[in-house]
């Protein structure tokens, strides 16, 4: 004989993401409350750590939080502390008996992807030397609209730079779109992708662009 449940599975834990947008030295931070923080980077300290998320429980729960492995990108400015954190939900669970830094109730959580290109763009000191099309698909998918499109311009110049310096019969706009292709692809997915591949090939096709360089 079969038997019915008298109370529901709790639901699973899966904390509210944070909105992000990057504005080359500015992160924007929309909270699930509908608060608004505005990180500048400049003078800012950046530092990774691994740390731990304690999942809460109901109010008058008097259960021990699960504490989560979490990735944390801890920003210092002044009197200032933020810290931003990747999905809780994600990580293994950590041991009481293994001490780790605690990230705060009130870390922004974003998720994995997002916090990668984030930390990139953050460690390696806000500078596009060095990028890749590919890395700057990646931090356009997390850029403002205004950001997206000066990364989309940037790819242009990448990609018309190692077009012009290929050797043999390829040369040409087939070439320009082989190289802009991760850019394209990643624009699938992502609307400011989308945006900063068309900043790009509208900078690529702009018929000024030779005489304004030489």
């Amino acid at each position: 004989m079969g038997r019915t449940a008298l109370y529901r599975d709790p639901a699973p834990f899966r904390p509210a993401r944070a909105e992000i947008q990057l504005d080359g030295s500015v992160v924007q931070l929309a909270m699930p409350d509908g608060k608004q923080r505005r990180l500048p980077l400049d003078g800012c300290a950046a530092t990774l750590a691994d740390g731990c998320f304690a999942a809460r429980g109901a109010p008058r729960s008097v259960a021990r939080p699960e504490r989560r492995f979490v990735r944390m990108l801890i920003l210092e400015r002044g009197d200032e502390r933020h810290v931003i954190i990747t999905p809780p939900e994600l990580g293994a669970v950590a041991p009481n008996v293994v001490r780790l830094p605690e990230a705060p109730d009130d870390a922004a959580i974003i998720d994995g992807a997002t916090w990668d290109a984030l930390t990139d763009w953050v460690m390696g000191g806000g500078r596009l030397t060095g990028y890749s099309i590919a890395d700057l698909a990646r931090i356009a998918a997390i850029a403002s609209w205004q950001f997206a499109a000066t990364l989309g311009e940037v790819a242009a110049e990448r990609a018309l730079e190692l077009v012009e310096a290929a050797r043999g019969p390829l040369r040409g706009v087939g070439d320009l779109d082989a190289v802009l292709h991760p850019l394209a692809a990643a624009a699938r997915q992502s609307p400011r992708v989308a945006h900063a591949l068309l900043a790009a090939l509208a900078r690529a096709a702009d018929p000024g662009r030779h005489q304004r360089r030489a």
